[in-house]
C-alpha cells in the first residue's frame, strides 16, 4: 500500500492539541515520512517532530511554513483553520492537504448549514428549529409540552455550543447567554432548538476523497464533565473502542442511512471535500440519528483511533488528498480494546489555571501498553507544564475494556500537577434509553475502514 512517491517527505500537522500529538505521533512510524513537523504543536509533540512557533490559526504563516519546508502532505488538525479556508489556500500553492476546504468545512461550521443539508438529502437526524432572535425562540420554547430540549449555538464554539434543557426556565436562560449577553460571541448569532433523542451516543470517522468512503472502526466519546455522565459539556473527558453495542446489523444502517448519504450529497452538491467526515450520532429505537458532523479527526477520538489502527495511517492521509483512496486496501486493526481517560486542570470547562508543572510523565509512559498524548502542555525549560483545559489524554491497550481501563487508570495515578482531575468510569457506559438487539447479524458483513464507492454498500449492494 504505497502513495505515488515512495520517497519519504516532510509532512506537517497543523494545531497543538491531543489530537495533534495522536497524529503526529502515528504519523512519525510511517516508512513514508522524513520527518514531523507540528505547528505550533505541544510537549509532546516535541518527541515525535520538530515544533514551530506558528499559531494554527496564523494562515499566512502556516502556508508560508509549509511552502519554505517543502512539504509532501499538510494535516490541518482543528475546525477553525479549516473552516476560516487554510485548505483551500494551501491547495492553491499545489500542495497535498489532507482536510476540506471552507465549503465542505461548514458541516461543523455551522448548525443550521449541516442541518438544512441533512433535510435536503432525508438523511435521519433530530427535528429541529433555527432563530436568529431571542425573543421568537423564547416564545417557541414556552409553547413545547415535551423536555428536555436541546440548544444549540449555530458557529463553533470549541466544543461548548450544546445545551441540554431540562425545563423553559432553563432553555430561555441559555437563549439569553447566546443571544443577548453573547457569551459565545457571533457563534450565539443563530441558534437551533433541537429535539432530545434517547439512544446511545457514538463517533463514527471516515476518511474521503470525495468519491470513497474508508470508515474508521467507531468510539464513544465521555462528553460531560462529571461522573456518570452528568455535569456541562466538554471537549470530551475520555474514549474507548470497540463498541460493544454496535452490532453488524446497526454499522450497516450507519453506513447506508448515514456515511454513504452525506458524502453522496456533498458531491450532489458540487463541494469537493477530502479530509475526514465525522459523524456524532445517536443510535435510536428507530436506527441512527445524526446530531452532529464534524470537518476534523475527533479530540480525544483520535487517540484511540491511532492506538487501535495497526496499518500505516500515512498511505490513507495521501490518497485521499491525492483523490485515490478507493484503491487502497482496508486497514488491519489491533483487536484490544482501548481506553483513554481525560486528565484535566482546575475549573474545566470553565475557567482552568495554567502554569503547573506536571510531574510523573515518564512514568506513566513507561506503563505497559500505555501512551500518554499531550493536549494543553507547553514546555519551561524541558519540563511540562500544563496550557489548557484538557491537559492529557492517557491511553492503554488491553484484552478486554476492562483490561484496558485498569492500565489505564494505573497509569493515570502515576500523573499529578495542583487542581488535575478526571472522571473515574471511562469505559464504563451509562446504558440511557432502549435497550438494542445485540444479536449477530450472520448475512451482514461489514468491513470496518473498507473503501466503499457512494451508491454501493460493504459488499457491493445498491443502495436505494
Amino acid at each position: 500500500m504505497e502513495s505515488k512517491s515512495a520517497e519519504p517527505r516532510k509532512v506537517l500537522v497543523v494545531g497543538g492539541g491531543g489530537r495533534e500529538h495522536a497524529l503526529a505521533w502515528k504519523i512519525a512510524r510511517s516508512p513514508l515520512v522524513s520527518e514531523v513537523l507540528c505547528a505550533p504543536g505541544n510537549a509532546g509533540t516535541r518527541a515525535d517532530g520538530r515544533n514551530v512557533a506558528v499559531a494554527a490559526d496564523d494562515l499566512d504563516g502556516i502556508v508560508r511554513l509549509a511552502v519554505e519546508e517543502e512539504c509532501g502532505l499538510v494535516v490541518i488538525g482543528p475546525e477553525d483553520p479549516l473552516c476560516n479556508g487554510l485548505a483551500d489556500r494551501l491547495r492553491a500553492r499545489g500542495l497535498a492537504v489532507f482536510g476540506p476546504n471552507a465549503d465542505g468545512a461548514r458541516l461543523e461550521g455551522s448548525k443550521l448549514f449541516a442541518k438544512e443539508l441533512l433535510e435536503r438529502h432525508r438523511i435521519p437526524t433530530g427535528a429541529w428549529r433555527r432563530f436568529d432572535r431571542a425573543g421568537a425562540a423564547k416564545s417557541y420554547l414556552e409553547t413545547l409540552s415535551v423536555w428536555p430540549q436541546v440548544i444549540k449555538a449555530d458557529g463553533l464554539a470549541a466544543g461548548k455550543g450544546v445545551f441540554v434543557c431540562a425545563d423553559v426556565r432553563e432553555a430561555c436562560g441559555v437563549v439569553d447567554t447566546l443571544m443577548e449577553e453573547k457569551k459565545l460571541g457571533a457563534a450565539g448569532d443563530q441558534i437551533v432548538v433541537e429535539e432530545f433523542l434517547v439512544g446511545q451516543e457514538v463517533s463514527v470517522q471516515a476518511i474521503t476523497d470525495g468519491r470513497a468512503l474508508l470508515i474508521l472502526e467507531p468510539v464513544v466519546d465521555h462528553k460531560q464533565v462529571g461522573e456518570g455522565d452528568t455535569g456541562p459539556n466538554t471537549g470530551g473527558m475520555g474514549i474507548y473502542s470497540p463498541v460493544p453495542f454496535l452490532t453488524q446489523r446497526l454499522m450497516r444502517q450507519i453506513e447506508q442511512r448515514v456515511m454513504i448519504p452525506i458524502l453522496h450529497a456533498l458531491r450532489v452538491e458540487e463541494i469537493d471535500y477530502r479530509g475526514v467526515l465525522y459523524a456524532g450520532l445517536m443510535v435510536t429505537e428507530a436506527g441512527p440519528r445524526v446530531l452532529e458532523f464534524n470537518c476534523r479527526f475527533g479530540d480525544p477520538e483520535t487517540q484511540a483511533t491511532v492506538r487501535r489502527l495497526s496499518s500505516d495511517l500515512v498511505p490513507y492521509l495521501l490518497a485521499a488528498a491525492e483523490n485515490r483512496l478507493g484503491a487502497e486496501e482496508p486497514p488491519e486493526w489491533d483487536p484490544r480494546a482501548c481506553i483513554g481517560v481525560v486528565a484535566a486542570a482546575e475549573g474545566y470547562p470553565g475557567p482552568y489555571r495554567k502554569g503547573d508543572p506536571i510531574r510523573g510523565l515518564e512514568e506513566a509512559g513507561a506503563c505497559e501498553d500505555v501512551v500518554v498524548f499531550h493536549a494543553g502542555t507547553r514546555t519551561e525549560g524541558d519540563a511540562a507544564v500544563t496550557n489548557g483545559g484538557r491537559v492529557l489524554c492517557v491511553t492503554a491497550l488491553g484484552d478486554e475494556l476492562e483490561d484496558a481501563r485498569t492500565l489505564a487508570y494505573g497509569a493515570v495515578d502515576k500523573i499529578h500537577w495542583n487542581g488535575m482531575f478526571c472522571r473515574s468510569d471511562i469505559g464504563r457506559p451509562r446504558r440511557r434509553g432502549p435497550i438494542f438487539d445485540e444479536g449477530a447479524d450472520d448475512a451482514v458483513e461489514v468491513a470496518h475502514g473498507g473503501s466503499v464507492e457512494p451508491g454501493e454498500g460493504a459488499d457491493g449492494a445498491p443502495i436505494a
